[in-house]
C-alpha cells in the first residue's frame, strides 16, 4: 500500500484527531505518525496486524525449514549420515529404553 501525504501525521496533531485517524484506518488507510519530522509509529487496522503477524509466523517457519535443510546438506557432505534401517533401529532402541525406564 502506498502511503499518501495525508497519511503522514505529526504525533502532536494525532492526539487531537485520534478517533478520526482510527476511523480512516478501519476504512483501509494506514497512518504514519511522525515525531520531530521522522517516522515514529504507525496506526494499522487490527485485522491487518493479525494478518501481518500470521505472515511473519509463516516466514519464520519457512526460514527454520530452510535452515534445517541446509544443516542436513552439511551433514551429508561431511559424511554424517545413516541408512533408513539404522535410523529405524535407533528409534526402536530409544523407545525400548524409555519403556524399560518408565517401568522401574
Amino acid at each position: 500500500m502506498t502511503i499518501r501525504a495525508q497519511d503522514v501525521v505529526p504525533i502532536s496533531e494525532a492526539r487531537a484527531r485520534l478517533t478520526e485517524l482510527a476511523e480512516d484506518v478501519v476504512a483501509g488507510a494506514e497512518k504514519v505518525l511522525t515525531k520531530n519530522g521522522s517516522a515514529f509509529v504507525a496506526i494499522v487496522d487490527a485485522k491487518k496486524l493479525d494478518y501481518y503477524h500470521e505472515l511473519e509466523r509463516h516466514e519464520l517457519g519457512r526460514l527454520l525449514m530452510l535452515s534445517d535443510a541446509e544443516r542436513g546438506m552439511h551433514d551429508v557432505h561431511a559424511g554424517r549420515t545413516s541408512s533408513a534401517e539404522d535410523f529405524r533401529r535407533s528409534l526402536q532402541d530409544r523407545a525400548e529404553k524409555r519403556r524399560v525406564k518408565s517401568q522401574t
